[in-house]
């Protein structure tokens, strides 16, 4: 069992990897084995993410500064990846945004193309130029990072929420796309207690821990399991999944 969870010569690249589910994620990679590709908007961020994973488990570990909406940045990143590590098995699009707006009609043409260029395009963008490479070189696992709004959205991240469910589309069709040879999947996160929950006030939290079943909000080590499964051969004849790791929450009543 230890085997078929082991990332020992994987190449990994996580979007976002340089806090919250993304950095908890990138950990889990490396002490498994795998050398990891941190890609993020502050590259002060990003190496020093990379600096903690190589002087902790020992493997290589790159940071490489990315905007997710920017399709060239898509480009560069899979170069970069391919010129420094020479090969790419694994693709977590983890890196994310949600601004605030006070109503649906007063979203912006300026905030909805960032929130749909950083949560779909890019993406989209980046998973189609790795699956291709994945293909060529004998197969690969795409994770696309969803949430639980994807099923089940509020007014107040519409934009978002609708980026997010399209990721699931997007599993699915690429999924068959590549004839076996590239996983993709969705793991679809719930409330979980990173960066973004410490603006949450004390109503939003409670509200959110009478919401969930589980009775509390994730800890972002408890969407490790989904993430080693899909980046490993456990998860070897699993493609166009969504797996849910939100509590319960996707299911709530009402």
């Amino acid at each position: 069992m230890q085997r078929r969870f082991d990332l020992a010569g994987k190449a990994i690249v996580v979007t976002g990897g340089s806090r919250g589910l993304g950095l908890a994620m990138a950990r889990a990679f490396a002490e498994h084995g795998a050398d990891v590709v941190i890609a993020s908007r502050k590259l002060e961020a990003c190496e020093r993410v990379a600096a903690e994973l190589r002087e902790r488990f020992g493997h290589r570990a790159l940071a490489v500064p990315f905007h997710a909406g920017s399709w060239k940045d898509c480009e560069r990143l899979i170069e970069t990846v391919h010129a420094d590590l020479g090969r790419l098995d694994v693709l977590v699009n983890n890196a994310g945004i949600s601004p605030l707006y006070p109503s649906l009609e007063a979203v912006t043409e300026e905030l909805y193309d960032k929130v749909l260029d950083v949560n779909l395009k890019g993406p989209f963008r980046l998973a189609a130029l790795a699956a291709a490479r994945m293909a060529d070189a004998g197969g690969g696992s795409i994770i696309n990072v969803s949430s639980v709004g994807a099923v089940q959205p509020t007014t107040g991240e519409l934009p978002y929420a609708m980026a997010k469910a399209a990721l699931h589309t997007m599993a699915a069709a690429m999924s068959h796309a590549y004839g076996g040879r590239v996983r993709v999947n969705v793991i679809m996160p719930g409330a979980f207690l990173t960066d973004i929950s410490k603006a949450w006030t004390d109503a939003v939290h409670a509200h959110v821990e009478a919401t969930v079943p589980a009775g509390r909000c994730g800890d972002p080590e408890e969407i490790v399991g989904a993430a080693l499964y899909l980046a490993s051969d456990a998860s070897s004849y699993t493609s166009g999944a969504v797996i849910k790791v939100d509590g319960g929450w996707s299911y709530r009543p009402g």
